[in-house]
């Protein structure tokens, strides 16, 4: 039979211990099983909404150790276990989101949600907004929104940097695939520099020729293997694109339905009380 707390101290740390507990238990289960993800913005309306609150299947694409310390979003070191099976095409998947185009690693710890349109080894293209995967043309899904207007204006902002794609008008690019060779040239440099160094490579150039570290190279042969994510709001979501691929081992899981929604930008809890939309909870994610 255990000591019942009776000074204040004890009282103390009773209640950090149970606080403790609590959080390795949340930990835990949002590392392995199922966690909770709020949708920020609408970049995949209207398969999801800004505001939805969702619960994410994180064991289908392999348990992890806890990514995250709960409440704080401070990252930690964390090793994932196989999963079920890998990323498919048309899944839903929250990931962690690799950096902006010209960086290395992103400046914070945060989960994204797209749609995976292509895996390692595609080939994908859009032609004026068309998605076509190994030649295969795949429609919009049920839920997705798309204008009739055509954008080329944004090459400068597109991935790989100097290619030249647009947002409606992209590639054909090669999803890249654990052993595929890359031929580097002098010119090529700024396409797969960013990317060589999130693989964990030290690289410069050096009078017209690659140096990956410290020694001189005309190929690199890809470590891992990665996926192409899309927003199902095509007009409105900055995606691979934009910044690039998604390596599988940064996929956490996929989302299976709303358990809450209200509206996002409500300023005060009455207002986002009030904006409560009862129609989407329990709403199935595909």
């Amino acid at each position: 039979m255990s000591k019942q707390p009776q000074t204040f101290v004890e009282h103390v740390i009773s209640w950090a211990k149970t606080i403790i507990g609590a959080i390795i238990i949340v930990m835990f289960v949002n590392g392995a099983l199922v966690a909770s993800f709020v949708v920020p913005t609408g970049s995949m309306e209207e398969t999801v909404r800004a505001g939805d609150f969702l619960f994410v299947n994180k064991f289908i694409y392999g348990p992890s150790t806890p990514q995250i310390v709960p409440f704080l979003n401070t990252p930690l070191p964390f090793y994932k276990f196989p999963g079920l099976r890998e990323p498919e095409r048309g899944d839903v998947i929250v990931f962690i989101f690799p950096g902006n185009r010209e960086q290395v690693e992103a400046k914070e710890f945060t989960y994204y949600l797209k749609r995976c349109v292509a895996v390692a080894g595609d080939t994908i293209s859009m032609v004026n907004k068309k998605l076509i995967v190994n030649g295969e043309e795949h429609p919009l899904p049920e839920h997705a929104l798309s204008s009739n207007f055509i954008r080329n204006d944004d090459s400068y902002n597109t991935f790989p940097p100097g290619r030249g794609f647009t947002r409606d008008n992209y590639g054909p690019l090669r999803v890249p695939k654990a052993g595929d060779v890359i031929t580097l040239t002098a010119k090529n440099f700024r396409e797969w520099n960013i990317f060589i160094k999130r693989e964990g490579n030290d690289c410069v150039l050096r009078d017209g020729k690659w140096f990956i570290e410290g020694q001189e190279a005309s190929e690199y042969v890809v470590k891992n293997d990665y996926v192409f994510g899309i927003g199902d709001n095509r007009d409105n979501s900055l995606d691979s694109r934009y910044w690039g691929f998604i390596p599988v081992e940064n996929v956490v899981g996929t989302p299976i339905m709303v358990y809450w929604s209200w509206e996002s930008a409500a300023n005060s809890i009455m207002d986002k009380l009030s904006s409560v939309r009862f129609g989407r909870i329990g709403t199935l994610i595909d």
